[in-house]
């Protein structure tokens, strides 16, 4: 695909992705999303047992800040010491860490209290949107879109595709599961995290496209 086909797909991605945190928000604030929360989250508890509690721990665990800032200096290594591809630090770095800010400040402007009504582990801070979601999100995406290029097999980038939604959706249910979050939080952060990404991603074709004319 040409630059001008990425670039119309990344906006169109990152405008679908800010009506639809805008619609969720709204819901939120008319509290007309809750009976939909409350669903969601008796079906998914409504599973609840010792074993299956330890598996969504763990997940919640992968999804979790040190496990992600390991996840990204194994990237980093890769890029620069196997790959030697500098330029892709660059979207790496500036995808994680505006993630982790976006998602600060839309919880601070959101004030969105946490459920209380069956909780499995303690936590603090606001609940909307979801942090281990959008680090999921940012994470699972964005070392896919790196990898990609470097798998030469189809089955090879099926599986990363697998593997790469297999966490993103488990680190989410975990939340609910937990207790931690209501389901809206997680379409909110996955939403929140995939206006980002498309943005720094716009962002990194087009400087990439414009360097390589220059050269």
């Amino acid at each position: 695909m040409n630059l001008k086909t990425h670039l119309l797909i990344a906006f169109i991605i990152s405008l679908i992705c800010v009506v639809g945190f805008a619609l969720t928000s709204l819901f939120i604030s008319d509290h007309k999303i809750i009976n939909f929360d409350r669903d969601i989250i008796a079906v998914i508890q409504g599973l609840e047992s010792p074993l299956l509690t330890k598996v969504m721990k763990f997940f919640t665990f992968v999804g979790s800040t040190p496990v992600v800032v390991v996840l990204i200096i194994l990237l980093i290594i890769i890029l620069y010491k196997v790959l030697h591809h500098r330029l892709e630090l660059i979207l790496l770095i500036s995808a994680i860490i505006g993630s982790a800010v976006l998602n600060q400040i839309l919880k601070q402007v959101f004030h969105r209290f946490r459920p209380n009504f069956h909780r499995l582990i303690d936590i603090s801070g606001y609940s909307f949107p979801s942090g281990h979601a959008m680090n999921a999100f940012t994470v699972y995406v964005i070392i896919s879109f790196l990898l990609w290029r470097h798998i030469p097999s189809k089955w090879g980038r099926s599986l990363l595709i697998c593997i790469s939604t297999v966490m993103i959706l488990a680190i989410g249910i975990s939340r609910i599961y937990l207790g931690v979050h209501y389901p809206s939080d997680i379409i909110g952060g996955y939403l929140a995290s995939g206006f980002w990404l498309a943005v720094a991603i716009w962002f990194f074709q087009y400087y990439k496209e414009k360097r390589y004319l220059k050269g």
